[in-house]
């Protein structure tokens, strides 16, 4: 292997899916054996979703920055498709992974080339996904109230109809025999994988599952633990539904959670910013460590070895934490996310900036990776005009040009009715003063070169 990669480093024959295999051969992988600390950066958004590939350890990051990001060392590849926030990714094969989010799409990526396959068919923002053993078919959890079955080779999905409400999470068992999903309905159904169809309940909640994880076996589970929206963690017998354990510890709700490679632990993240690590065996607690100063943890994922436990949250960093020593490190978000300052620490209009625009959109001229186009030197710039941003049919050649009165009413009507089809989430602004604040701080904020309707 060794020479092997060095040829091909020399020739610089190299398809992605060689590179991160050399990668991993020489221990440059996040997934090193070596336990140290690390941080991924380069998002322009909170991470959403964190999954490790099961054969060489190379991590892939969902952002609400709209891009996927794969991670050779520390060095990402960026996958941009979606129109919206993505929520959830997985590794499908060495050679691809999919992705999914808040514009209802499933998208496949090819690895090698960075060619993709959207799968259209959900209605609704689509949370979880998960891989088939034989890596035949994609799941997904919807908004819609169903599952998605894709197949990876193309074709026809299927969907599942049974809960009613949103579904938060699927998972296989591992021989492929089973499908599990979880809902905001408050449910667990088992559903047979080759006849499509429901089996039975294992478990109702009186609120909401965010997660779960299924454990306890080698070739077939024996229970799923699960995370709610009022903060219990719970593990669940699979066959008799008895509930075995359960953690309450005032923090809600949980909204991440993740199984070592082995078994022998499970991680969860909860909207007040902690990690508790579990060992499965006793079900005892092995550490319960604040891993976020501000904000909640959304996304957890363990290193291909195990001893890294890779965490996102508010900040558009990924930590990596050795899980046997999580105290010995400093938490995430040292520093205080613009739109969680303190509303007395800023003037009304900055006030409502780190409110409504913040998250999307960046000041500085470069704009980082943000979901939106930077809004420097926005005033007096034509909508849809900024070079090298992916905006909507909608803005592309419109006829806006941004301004004072043209601000007021993007937020005096809300984006999706001042600009029909635009990507914008929805936003209104009530009140005139807020919004006459709003635009003085953002004509002194964003100040440049007045463009007369065209880019700067």
């Amino acid at each position: 292997m060794k020479v092997f990669c060095f040829r091909k480093i020399a020739t610089g024959a190299w398809s992605f899916s060689l590179y991160l295999s050399c990668l991993a051969f020489f221990n440059l992988a996040p997934s090193a054996t070596a336990a140290e600390f690390q941080t991924l950066k380069g998002h322009g958004g909170p991470v959403m979703d964190i999954s490790v590939s099961p054969t060489n350890g190379i991590v892939a990051t969902a952002s609400f920055d709209n891009a996927v990001g794969v991670w050779a060392g520390r060095k990402p590849r960026w996958f941009d498709g979606h129109a919206a926030a993505v929520k959830v990714v997985r590794f499908v094969d060495e050679k691809h992974i999919v992705s999914a989010g808040d514009d209802n799409d499933l998208i496949l990526w090819s690895l090698d080339d960075g060619s993709r396959r959207r799968l259209e068919g959900h209605t609704a923002k689509v949370t979880g996904l998960a891989i088939s053993p034989d890596g035949k078919t994609i799941a997904s959890a919807s908004w819609d109230s169903r599952i998605g079955l894709w197949p990876v080779e193309g074709g026809e999905p299927t969907f599942l109809s049974g809960h009613n409400a949103g579904v938060n999470k699927v998972a296989f068992s591992a021989d492929g025999a089973w499908l599990y999903s979880a809902s905001v309905d408050g449910s667990i159904k088992l559903w047979d994988f080759a006849k499509k169809s429901e089996v039975r309940v294992i478990e109702r909640n009186g609120f909401g599952i965010n997660v779960m994880v299924l454990g306890g076996g080698n070739s077939n589970e024996t229970w799923v633990a699960y995370g709610s929206q009022d903060g219990v963690t719970r593990i669940v017998d699979i066959e008799t539904g008895e509930r075995l354990h359960d953690f309450t510890l005032e923090r809600r709700p949980i909204l991440a959670m993740a199984l070592s490679p082995d078994g022998s632990r499970m991680a969860t993240g909860d909207g007040h910013g902690y990690i508790t690590v579990f060992d499965t065996k006793s079900w005892s607690i092995e550490s319960d460590f604040k891993a976020a100063l501000k904000g909640p943890i959304w996304a957890l994922a363990f290193s291909k070895d195990g001893e890294l436990l890779h965490a996102g949250g508010i900040e558009d960093i990924v930590y990596s934490w050795p899980v046997e020593d999580l105290g010995a490190f400093d938490p995430m978000a040292q520093e205080t996310p613009q739109f969680l300052r303190k509303p007395e620490d800023m003037t009304n209009g900055e006030r409502q900036f780190a409110r409504k625009c913040s998250i999307c959109h960046a000041l500085s001229p470069d704009g980082g990776r943000k979901a939106g186009p930077t809004l420097h030197a926005v005033f007096g710039r034509r909508a849809g005009t900024l070079p090298d941003y992916p905006y909507s049919e909608t803005l592309t050649g419109s006829d806006i040009v941004w301004n004072e009165e043209t601000i007021d009413q993007l937020f005096l009507d809300g984006p999706d009715h001042f600009i029909p089809g635009s990507k914008m989430p929805m936003q209104i602004i009530a009140r005139p003063q807020d919004r006459i604040d709003l635009v003085d701080y953002l004509k002194a904020a964003t100040a440049g070169q007045e463009t007369n309707g065209e880019t700067q």
